[in-house]
């Protein structure tokens, strides 16, 4: 699992709630650890709010989830373990990743 403060620690696959939106030719994909899809965390004025309707109702692994953050021009990353695999992937880097009440939370965009 990952440590408060920075990612970068063991990295346990996991499985992860993902929805991908395609419009204008942007690909945003929506990707949350299974364990936070439904949670609201809070800090202070900051409320992440992990939506069923937003993250979706389809599983993956990381095999699965792989090729949609690589398609991704535009990616909305909640969980630890999400952010490991894209990290890893070297998408995000862990200067970008915002925490809310101990969630961190990262987005993505390619230019």
């Amino acid at each position: 699992m990952l440590t408060d403060g920075r990612i970068g620690g063991p990295y346990m696959p996991t499985e992860f709630y993902a929805k991908v939106y395609r419009l204008e030719g942007e690909v945003m994909l929506a990707a949350c650890d299974r364990t936070l899809r439904g949670k609201t965390f809070e800090d202070g004025r900051l409320v992440l709010d992990v939506k069923k309707e937003f993250y979706g109702d389809e599983l993956f692994g990381s095999e699965g989830i792989s090729p949609l953050l690589k398609e991704a021009t535009i990616a909305n990353l909640v969980g630890e373990e999400i952010i490991a695999h894209a990290v890893k992937l070297g998408l995000v880097e862990m200067d970008h990743v915002l925490w809310v009440d101990g969630v961190p939370h990262a987005q993505m965009v390619r230019v």
